[in-house]
């Protein structure tokens, strides 16, 4: 499991880029902001979270270094595992 920080735009192209980057992977994926947790492969959840601020991105795969080359532009902070 690898939790991070992202930052997505209320851009619908930038939610859409997103979205179906998280849907190429077999893994969970859930974004958190505030007390809601939505899918992060649902277009209408993460439209319904607060995008003015960051969103806090847990990914249920310790094999997610693809994932994170291809949200790179998303990240402003991965936590560091230990």
């Amino acid at each position: 499991m690898k939790d991070l920080t992202i930052r997505l735009t209320m851009m619908t192209d930038d939610v859409k880029r997103f979205v179906a980057i998280a849907n190429r992977y077999p893994y969970d994926i859930d974004l958190c902001s505030g007390r809601y947790v939505v899918d992060a492969k649902s277009l209408l959840g993460i439209f319904s979270i607060d995008l003015s601020k960051p969103i806090k991105m847990t990914i249920y795969s310790d094999d997610c270094d693809d994932l994170l080359k291809e949200i790179r532009p998303y990240i402003i902070e991965e936590k560091k595992e230990g």
